[in-house]
């Protein structure tokens, strides 16, 4: 055997870019640890790592193309399947129109340098407008907010954690996510080191999570209510005459307009509506003002809501407008290496709502609809309908809402490809399925990451493993169907240019160009290069016509009264009086983690958390069996009686329900869990920007069994 080896890249799995050291020997993995020469993990890396060289060994994964027949899934050639594929999309186009023809795509492309290179000329060629994605149940109010009020939807700003005096977290779980639209990693050690300072870290969540027990404070609120709450804190800013622009004093339109906004959203006035007194209220904002320096960083909690788009609107502002914004310890832009709003003018800011659903008229936005959507778009006749579909990188089934419902719309499909390395919920529907290569096979870059990071960092990791002779990668798929799809001829010289040739030209052209920075200087660097912390740069960054910010947005505003009808409701429904949300667990990233073995093994930690005066009023003893019911259907799920979460409020992770009928998967069979988007309503979406509401969903439970 050969010597072994070391191999640095950064891990893809999730946000938080750590680095990695991993011992090889030929072609076998020997260990995955963290990498404590990378300037910004420091050596820091969470279980998830160990998933990389699971999806490389594991059996189970494709590695060429596979046709669903009569006769069961059957191998075919690439070629067979490019050809057929091309085929099929045509003639539906052919007969149906171009947008006939959908595309969903999964959370993992943003996690891949081809496909983040690829996939907007992979969409042009084929022609159509319907494109959904993970984008539209995750993070789509933060790209609504920073577009009408910074003139870009990926201008997003992110907390300053490393210098900030008092952190303020709604509905994140950063600890266990390792940051989210906050690229940080090891942000328990970081949250810590806040406190070390002499700050603090408030934490506001239906339940007590694993941030939150590291937080020096937490307060429980009602599901859906956190605008209420932003409201009522700007409110007592104005009231306590503590507005401080700083530096942006000439920079902000409409702070009058603002103020008289929240006038009617005193603490006094929302605090029996979300479950926090008006003292506890005013408290927390007179602190968040007096801190040398704040943020407040609000998450899935906030954004996968009815009020989603408000809450993130109203996060910018309370930020804004205490003095902690662009500046040192508040809420900062990221200066990436690899800028993707290089040649964002200013002024263009990406169209919002110029085109609509057919059903239910929810706006597009960033080049897509939302995906709530998806399942009626391919169900109802008419002119427009989807009648085929290509996912990339995805299992909407388990990871959308009503996600039993969208694969009763797949079987309707006339025809149906899937990018994918597993035949699982979503893809055992396709008629062909590609698969890609694994992280570990390709080169990886962070484009995406780097525009949410707490500090300026770059870094790029080449492949560990060439492929095989018989695989293709993921950009190489894309752009086989793109050159065959294209009704323009592509240039024999792009049909298969290479993701490092445009990252290096990208790199050149970028804000450290004139550096030096440039692929071969990140080769010769394999730990990544430090940048340095997050710097003032709103002039150069914003991307408004005027170049100020707009504090206050018409559509904001006039969405205000859907928010003022929530306090002349009842606070519970009698047939489903329980608010369901979901949560994050350190083993698992949405969906595509349960394909390792070694990340689901051991006790099955797809249960529901009930409070205990819940359970003792129905009843439920710790681990019975569940059924819990909403309007979309019902599922079977094991009790944990705890009071981490709050009183008519239940828990249940997301991510879940593998294993179905018709897949082949790695995991386990007695770990396939339930998904919690088959009790997610389709219906229920933030009608402002079209994500959909995951969290908040109203149920009702009853005990099958109790554990005695």
């Amino acid at each position: 055997m050969s010597e072994v080896k070391t191999h640095y890249r950064n891990c893809n799995i999730c946000e938080a870019m750590c680095g990695l050291e991993i011992k090889y020997q030929d072609k076998q993995i020997l260990s995955i640890k963290g990498d404590k020469e990378d300037p910004f993990s420091k050596g820091y890396n969470c279980p998830k790592a160990t998933a990389l060289q699971d999806f490389y060994e594991d059996g189970e994964r494709l590695k060429t193309p596979i046709k669903r027949t009569e006769n069961g899934w059957q191998a075919i050639s690439w070629e067979d399947a490019f050809n057929e594929i091309t085929e099929k999309f045509k003639a539906i186009q052919g007969e149906h129109g171009k947008h006939a023809l959908a595309v969903y795509l999964g959370n993992p492309n943003a996690h891949n340098l081809g496909n983040s290179l690829f996939l907007k000329p992979f969409m042009k060629s084929l022609g159509t407008i319907n494109r959904f994605s993970s984008a539209s149940t995750d993070q789509m109010p933060h790209h609504v907010a920073s577009n009408f009020m910074f003139g870009a939807g990926m201008l997003i700003p992110v907390p300053d954690i490393d210098r900030t005096d008092f952190m303020l977290i709604i509905g994140g779980n950063p600890v266990v996510s390792n940051g989210s639209m906050m690229t940080a990693p090891n942000v328990i050690g970081r949250l810590k080191s806040i406190q070390k300072r002499g700050g603090k870290v408030v934490v506001v969540d239906p339940r007590r999570t694993h941030t939150a027990k590291v937080a020096d404070q937490h307060l429980f609120i009602r599901p859906e209510k956190d605008a209420l709450l932003l409201l009522a804190m700007i409110h007592r800013v104005f009231q306590q005459k503590a507005v401080n622009l700083g530096n942006l004093k000439a920079k902000v339109h409409d702070v009058d307009t603002l103020e008289s906004l929240v006038s009617a959203y005193s603490p006094r006035a929302v605090a029996e509506f979300i479950g926090i007194s008006a003292d506890e209220i005013s408290a927390l904002a007179d602190e968040f003002c007096h801190a040398k320096s704040a943020v407040c960083y609000s998450r899935m909690g906030a954004s996968t809501q009815t009020f989603g788009g408000l809450c993130q609107w109203l996060t910018n502002a309370l930020n804004i407008i205490t003095g902690n914004f662009d500046s040192e310890g508040g809420a900062m832009f990221p200066q990436p290496a690899f800028d993707l709003l290089r040649n964002h003018k200013r002024g263009h800011q990406s169209s919002f709502g110029q085109h609509h659903t057919r059903v239910r008229k929810l706006p597009f936005f960033n080049g897509e609809f939302p995906v709530a959507t998806l399942a009626e778009e391919i169900q109802t006749p008419g002119e427009g309908q989807i009648k085929s579909l290509i996912t990339v990188a995805g299992n909407p089934v388990l990871s959308s809402p009503s996600g039993h419902k969208l694969a009763e719309a797949f079987t309707g499909l006339e025809y149906m490809v899937s990018v994918d390395i597993y035949l699982n919920e979503t893809t055992k529907y396709a008629n062909i399925i590609l698969p890609g290569t694994t992280g570990v096979e390709n080169p990886q870059y962070d484009i995406f990451f780097n525009s949410f990071s707490v500090r300026n960092t770059v870094k790029y990791s080449p492949p560990l493993f060439e492929k095989t002779a018989e695989q293709r990668s993921d950009a190489e798929i894309l752009q086989t169907i793109s050159a065959r799809m294209s009704d323009t001829p592509i240039p024999a010289h792009l049909q298969n240019i290479a993701p490092e040739v445009i990252l290096d030209m990208e790199l050149k052209k970028g804000p450290y160009g004139e550096q030096g920075l440039s692929l071969q200087k990140l080769l010769d660097n394999p730990h990544g290069i430090d940048i340095g912390p997050l710097m003032p740069c709103l002039d150069e960054r914003i991307k408004t016509a005027d170049g100020k910010i707009d504090l206050v947005p018409k559509l904001y505003s006039d969405d205000l009264p859907r928010l003022d009808a929530v306090m002349s409701k009842p606070a519970r429904d009698n047939d489903y009086p329980f608010d369901l949300i979901g949560r994050r667990l350190v083993k698992s990233h949405n969906t595509w983690t349960q394909n390792s073995a070694r990340l689901v093994k051991g006790k099955n930690p797809c249960t529901l958390e009930v409070h205990p005066e819940d359970a003792q009023q129905l009843g439920i003893t710790n681990g019975a069996l569940l059924k819990i019911s909403s309007v979309s259907g019902s599922i079977e799920i094991t009790a944990v009686v705890t009071d981490d979460i709050q009183k008519g409020v239940v828990s249940m992770p997301q991510g879940w329900g593998h294993n179905q009928k018709g897949t082949k998967m790695s995991v386990a069979a007695t770990q396939p869990g339930v998904s919690i988007n088959d009790l997610t309503d389709t219906n229920r979406v933030d009608t402002l920007t079209g994500n959909a509401a995951l969290n908040g969903t109203p149920v009702s439970l009853h005990v099958i069994e109790n554990n005695n």
